[in-house]
Parts: structure tokens; sequence; C-alpha cells
């Protein structure tokens, strides 16, 4: 429900005895919920003279919005970029598997791969809302095939491209559409860049730089033209120089437009990026960092190989590599995981852990008022500030307030979806 009488005769329910995070705090207060709202306790009893209809006691547990992951290949053995029949299945089923790992709202991640994977793909991922069938769907986040040759990581090189003269007309022949789509990463060194970045962003996308070899400048000159993220910083791009120091040099320069914030995704999983970086680059920018997971579709499968798109991918413990390599290869580090494992390596506060996984990713994408905050009044009455869907690449999905309930370690004991009980430990009685 939205709004309206409807709204006003569902049930109240009052969450008690939790610390929200709230306002970048972690508040001793209640949450009260109805038809995906959060209320205002003093505007529900002074106007409406109403009280709780439903009380559940949080057991002293922290209230956190859900978790929003903006780059995941795949997981549970789904691999995003393999073309089939029943993509919306696979999709389906990841979306189920995440809600255990607190994450309510996801962008499916494609890495490079063939023109008819893109054409049969992409038409198959809608964006779609949350809910017990699971995690929504924001957008879909394409990483290449726009790429660097020589930092392309676990991108197929056979696949790779760049821009035609008429740029942005090439970039809609290899996706054959852009409708759903959210985010793409492309190197901003490539010939044209700047004209696709600002065709991008001036259809709502948010452009990110990665698997790339550009210098300082050339970062700065795509942020100016509307680049906004930088996709797994450190990793795939060139390495920290104190002359030049490439993408990373974003982080604190002074070229940027006014106002604008730079965001970058960060893979706490422990293998990707040494604590030491992770340190500097909270310190250096806490405000932009994203956690991301950079799942891969072995994702909960444990040792074995597996693919990635066009690739094979060998799991070993903790880390996957392009069967037959030393190179990384995504993640098999869940959202919570790299949530304890930020805040242990960091030393940050626990609310600084929590809204890197939930408000920056949210901010991000334009949707911090109805996602990744549990303000009161949140839900979907505006998208992206208009709520006019004609003014969006997509339409929008609908209802919050959205929040995971953890432990004081950070372990998941439920998650919710626009106030609904989607997914809770075996142990929770909430």
């Amino acid at each position: 429900m939205r709004g309206g009488q409807g709204a006003a005769r569902a049930p109240v329910i009052q969450f008690t005895n939790c610390r929200i995070l709230r306002g970048g705090a972690l508040l001793r207060e209640d949450l009260w919920v109805r038809g995906g709202r959060i209320l205002d306790p003093e505007k529900l009893f002074f106007e409406e003279r109403r009280v709780a209809d439903q009380q559940r006691d949080c057991g002293g547990c922290i209230l956190a919005p859900g978790f929003i992951d903006v780059q995941i290949n795949g997981g549970f053995g789904v691999d995003f970029s393999q073309a089939s029949e029943d993509v919306g299945s696979g999709i389906a089923l990841v979306a189920r598997r995440i809600l255990s790992h607190g994450v309510t709202s996801f962008c499916p991640t494609l890495v490079t791969s063939p023109l008819e994977v893109y054409h049969k793909v992409l038409p198959q991922i809608p964006v779609k809302s949350g809910g017990p069938h699971g995690a929504g769907v924001l957008g879909v986040h394409l990483e290449g095939p726009f790429i660097s040759r020589e930092k392309r990581g676990a991108h197929p090189e056979a696949h790779l491209r760049s821009f035609e003269a008429d740029a942005f007309q090439d970039v809609l022949a290899t996706y054959g559409s852009l409708d759903n789509v959210r985010i793409v990463t492309l190197a901003p060194e490539l010939d044209h860049s700047h004209e696709v970045i600002r065709a991008l962003t001036a259809l709502g996308i948010c452009v990110s730089l990665g698997h790339s070899v550009a210098d300082l400048g050339t970062a700065e000159k795509a942020v100016q033209s509307g680049a906004t993220f930088i996709t797994h910083l450190f990793n795939a791009m060139l390495p920290f120089h104190h002359r030049d120091p490439g993408i990373v040099g974003l982080l604190t320069s002074d070229r940027l437009p006014a106002g604008r914030r730079i965001f970058y995704g960060m893979i706490a999983d422990g293998i990707h990026t040494n604590p030491a970086a992770l340190r500097i680059a909270h310190r250096a920018h806490p405000k932009g960092l994203v956690l991301v997971t950079d799942a891969v579709p072995a994702l909960g499968l444990g040792n074995g190989r597996h693919t990635l798109g066009q690739q094979e991918v060998e799991v070993d413990g903790l880390t996957a590599y392009v069967a037959g390599t030393s190179t990384l290869s995504g993640s098999i580090a869940p959202m919570d995981t790299c949530v304890r494992h930020f805040l242990q390596a960091t030393g940050c506060s626990v609310e600084c852990a929590l809204e890197a996984a939930s408000l920056h990713p949210a901010q991000l994408l334009g949707l911090e008022k109805r996602k990744g905050t549990l303000d009161f009044g949140a839900d979907a009455a505006s998208w992206w500030g208009s709520g006019d869907p004609a003014s969006a690449p997509f339409s929008p999905p609908h209802s919050d307030p959205d929040f995971v309930v953890l432990d004081n370690s950070l372990h998941v004991r439920a998650t919710y979806i626009s106030g609904e009980l989607v997914w809770q430990a075996e142990e929770a009685r909430l």
C-alpha cells in the first residue's frame, strides 16, 4: 500500500528494544512501520491517536537499512553473463539467497561478453521490487566491454571493444538496449569515451571508471563529463604513484565539479585489497566508500571449477582465479562478510561500516530518499526526485522500508523488505 486511506488502515508495527541506524548514529529508539512507510511516532499519536497494532521485541539488536550490492556477477551456481532461455529464474534464485546476507536490493552485473549475450540477457532482467520472493533489482551493471586490454583482469580479451567514431550508437549496437541498465563501467582513456559518458549520464545511467590505465587528468575529465563512480578501487587500474596517482587520485582531487561527490567501490573480502589500502581509502574519502561483493557464480558453492561469463573460474579456499592463472576473478564473500571485514580492517565505527553497504550505494544511485535510510516517511513516493517514470531510464519499483536486523557482531538475524519479514535465522524469533 502507498499513502491514502489504504495505508492508514494498515496495521502499525512497532519494533522495540533495538538500536536504529539513523542520521549516522545508532539511536535507542523504536521503529514504527505501516503500509511500507516508516512513521514518526509523535505524529502518529498526536494526529491520529494511534498506537501499535503489533509489537516485535528485537532483543537489543541493530536495525540498519537493507544492504545494496551494486556489483554482483552471480552466485549459488547462477552466472548472470551466461545466456539462457530463462535468465529470470537465475536472477530470482540469487535474489532469494542473498536475503540471508542482508541484501535487499542489487544490480546484477554482466562482465565483458559477446554481443549476442547482451542482446539475449538484458531484456530478461527487468527492474523489480523486492519482497518475499527476494531482493529487488535496481537495474543492470554492465562492466565492459569498453575497457582497457592491459587492465582487463578476468575479462576475456577476445570480446573487448573500443568506441567507434559514432560512439554512442556503437554502445547501443553492442548492448542492444539500455532499458533497465543502471551502471556502465568503462575505461575513460578510450577515444570518444567522454562523448559516451555525457550521453549515458543524460539518460540517468551511472558511469563508473574501471579496468583502466587512465592517468589522473583523464579521470578528472571523465568526472567533469558526468562519471560518478570508480569500479573496485585499486583493482584493475594503475597503481598509485606520487607524481600521477591515476584514478585513485580522484579521492582527493581538487578539480572535480563543485558539489560533486565521487563514489568508489571496495571489495572488502580480505583478498582483493590489503587492510592498509582499505584504511588509506577510507580515511581519505570516507563518505564515498561503497562496499561491493563483486561476487561470482561460485559464491556459496565452495572449491572447484565454475564459470564467469565466457571463462572458467577456479575456487581455492577463499580465492577465485581465472582457471590456470593467478588472475583474481571476483569474490566469493557475501555482503555481510564484507561489512564485518571492513569494520575490523579499518577500525571505523559500526555506523560507518553499515552506511558503506546501504546509504552510500543509495546515494550513488540517487535513491537516498527511499533506500539506504530509516528516516521517517521513507517510501517510494519519489523516484530520483521526480516521481515521473518517463523521466527515468526504466519504471520504478516501489515500497520501502527495507532493513536488516543484526546482532552486535553484525551477523544477520532477519531481513525485512517494505516492513515485511522476508528472511530470518532459524534461531531468531522476530
